[in-house]
C-alpha cells in the first residue's frame, strides 16, 4: 500500500492507483490468503494526518498484519537526489514513536504488528541517522507502547 494518497503514490512511482490495492486485498482475503500490508510513514510531502488517514482507511479493510517503515533515504535513488537537492523534512525519533502509537490505537486489536521500523544498510543511508541506533529504536517504541499508551501491542 505505502500510502492511499494518490498525489504521493504518483511521486514515489508506485505503479497502481488505490482500487487496484483494495481489489487485490479482497481477493486474497476472499481466498483465505492472510493479508499482510505495509506502509511507509514521513513520505515526501504527507502529513501527520495524511499518515493517519491511511492508517484509518487500512483498519477499516481489518488486515491481517501490518509492517511500519520510517521512510529512509538511501543513496543512488531518485528519492535521494531529491533529498539532496531540496531536503524534505523527516521526523525525529520521538515525532516517529509518537505516530506509530497512534497507528497502533487506530488498528484493530487482532491486526499484528510484523514491523515499526526498518534497518537500511548503514553504507548507504543517507537520513535519518537515527535508524541506524535499533536498540534505541526499539527502547522507545516499546516506551510508547507499553510505559506511555497502555498498549498491548509492543516490541518483542
Amino acid at each position: 500500500l505505502q500510502t492511499i494518497h494518490e498525489r504521493t503514490a504518483f511521486r514515489i512511482r508506485r505503479g497502481y492507483e488505490l482500487p487496484v490495492f483494495r481489489d487485490s486485498f479482497m481477493r486474497l482475503r476472499e481466498n483465505g490468503f492472510p493479508v499482510i500490508v505495509h506502509m511507509i510513514l514521513n513520505l515526501p510531502g504527507e502529513t501527520r494526518e495524511d499518515m493517519l488517514e491511511s492508517m484509518r482507511y487500512l483498519s477499516d479493510l481489518e488486515p491481517d498484519g501490518v509492517k511500519l517503515q520510517m521512510l529512509q533515504i538511501l543513496k543512488g535513488t531518485v528519492l535521494a537526489g531529491e533529498y539532496e537537492k531540496e531536503p524534505f523534512p523527516l521526523m525525529d525519533l520521538e515525532e516517529y514513536a509518537e505516530l506509530i502509537g497512534e497507528c497502533v490505537r487506530i488498528l484493530p486489536e487482532n491486526t499484528v504488528l510484523h514491523r515499526m521500523t526498518g534497518d537500511g544498510p548503514r553504507r548507504l543511508l543517507i537520513a535519518p541517522l537515527w535508524c541506524l541506533d535499533k536498540k534505541r529504536v526499539l527502547n522507545r517504541l516499546n516506551r510508547e507502547l507499553w510505559q506511555e499508551q497502555g498498549s498491548r501491542k509492543g516490541v518483542i
